[in-house]
């Protein structure tokens, strides 16, 4: 296996797919940063004649100047490099001019750079792509970049000068578990789920991993010692993103420590409620942080629990940040001691996320067509919370599943049912229910099974894992 390239069967179809078609392309990939974006466009145009250019913050004149050696370097003609071009225009002019008849792509390769020297080259951009590439039926012209906020807006917003132009799109995102287990095949999935709740799904960090020691010994190893390579990356990678990251800093801090309301967060730090819920925009348009809604509620309801949702981010406020005292001093192993007691807490709410991400594999009793947590108040005030809640498509029959990250008797297991079938009175819900339980390993889960009961554990995650077809 190659470590460095797992899966992406789906985005690689999709560049493919753009590659092949008899006409130009505009193809813009965007995704957080370490996310695997260079890694895929290498891998898709290894074979295929191209010209990869990686932006700088340098200026605009260096830039240009080394696009050209990369253009002269494929061409094979060191004098197009001798060239002073004016612009970014006069620069594609030229290549179109000397470029034979193979199809190239053309990758410029965190274009954000560019935009920071210079807003106005969006627009130099669009002026390319109108007069120029989008005329050729031999280019396929890639804008990539790793700050998801600006792609977003500066690129693909309405009001970007190149807005309509683009002939596809792809926000790379992280690898699921299956693809995590890759990396670390000789670890029991409970393992697995563990890495995967310390360094989510990023390739460049699960590349870092080796599957001969223990999860904790990979921990202490990158994270919790100072020569550790993915130790200072959570801060590294703020201050790259965000002009005030000490905000920032503050706010994942207090998710961290399960703050999850706008007004919980801002009595914490001491802030305006406004202005978290502007660093909660920009920490959630960065893929970091995330929020659920009670799945029955209006869709513009009010009602947010905030969480981080990046697991490497989770996992290093939770416990590299508040123990980097330690770490400086050499102590790994007294937080590694702390974290043992304390992870399977951690890993509860991350084994919630991957049931539901892994819900439509599931053997259940109907077809899922949404699913989420559910929670709220009775008329007398009691609460109730339900950590998933999944229904068909015409809301018709109801699934309400309880997530432990535990081992459960048949008695512990009958308990927590005839909880949730409670939870289920109080929020009044219309339909046929079903109810079912996900645990790390359940006894006699077929008795519960013949009861009417979905049962869910590790051993049936396994199998689903290990059955989803590629695509």
């Amino acid at each position: 296996m190659d470590q460095q390239f797992v899966d992406r069967e789906l985005e690689l179809k999709f560049l493919e797919e753009r590659y092949r078609e008899s006409s130009p392309q505009l193809i813009i990939v965007y995704g957080r940063r370490r996310i695997g974006k260079t890694e895929l466009l290498l891998r898709f145009t290894r074979d295929k004649p191209h010209v990869y250019f990686l932006c700088e913050r340098t200026n605009m004149r260096s830039n240009i100047f080394k696009m050209s050696l990369r253009i002269a370097k494929y061409l094979n003609r060191d004098s197009f490099s001798r060239i002073e071009f004016r612009d970014w225009e006069d620069l594609f002019v030229e290549f179109l001019e000397w470029k034979g008849g193979e199809k190239v792509i053309i990758i410029v390769d965190e274009f954000p750079y560019l935009i920071e020297l210079n807003k106005g080259v969006i627009s130099e951009f669009q002026r390319i792509w109108d007069e120029h590439v989008s005329k050729r039926m031999d280019v396929m012209l890639v804008l990539c970049g790793s700050s998801v906020g600006m792609m977003e807006t500066e690129v693909l917003g309405y009001r970007s000068p190149l807005y309509g132009r683009r002939t596809g799109q792809w926000k790379v995102g992280e690898l699921n578990l299956g693809s995590v287990w890759k990396f670390i095949p000789s670890y029991p999935l409970k393992e697995v789920i563990y890495t995967y709740g310390a360094l989510g799904g990023v390739p460049a960090y699960l590349i870092k991993l080796n599957s001969k020691l223990s999860f904790h010994e990979n921990v202490k190893r990158l994270m919790l010692s100072k020569e550790g390579v993915l130790y200072e990356e959570a801060e590294n990678l703020l201050r790259q993103e965000l002009r005030e990251p000490r905000n920032y800093t503050m706010i994942l801090r207090a998710l961290s420590e399960g703050k999850r309301r706008v007004t919980e967060i801002a009595k914490e730090i001491g802030m305006d409620r406004a202005a978290v819920s502007r660093y909660l925009d920009v920490l959630e348009a960065l893929d970091i942080v995330g929020y659920e809604t009670p799945l029955l509620e209006r869709p513009k309801t009010r009602k947010r629990f905030y969480y981080i949702k990046d697991n490497y981010f989770n996992f290093w406020f939770r416990y590299v940040y508040p123990n980097k005292d330690l770490i400086e001093e050499g102590k790994g192993d007294l937080v590694i001691e702390e974290l043992a007691k304390d992870y399977d807490t951690y890993i509860g709410p991350v084994y919630e996320r991957i049931v539901r991400s892994l819900i439509y594999e599931l053997n259940l009793p109907f077809i899922i067509s949404r699913s989420g947590r559910h929670w709220g108040k009775t008329g007398k005030g009691e609460a109730y919370e339900i950590d998933i809640l999944a229904h068909d498509r015409d809301k018709r029959n109801f699934l309400l599943l309880e997530v432990k990250w535990s081992d459960l008797t048949f008695k512990d297991a009958l308990r927590i049912l005839h909880s949730l079938e409670e939870n289920a009175e109080k929020a009044e819900i219309n339909g046929k229910l079903y109810y079912g339980i996900v645990g790390r390993h359940i006894s006699m889960k077929e008795k519960l099974r013949k009861k009417g009961y979905t049962a869910i554990d590790l051993k049936d995650i396994e199998k689903s894992l290990k059955k989803v077809p590629k695509p």
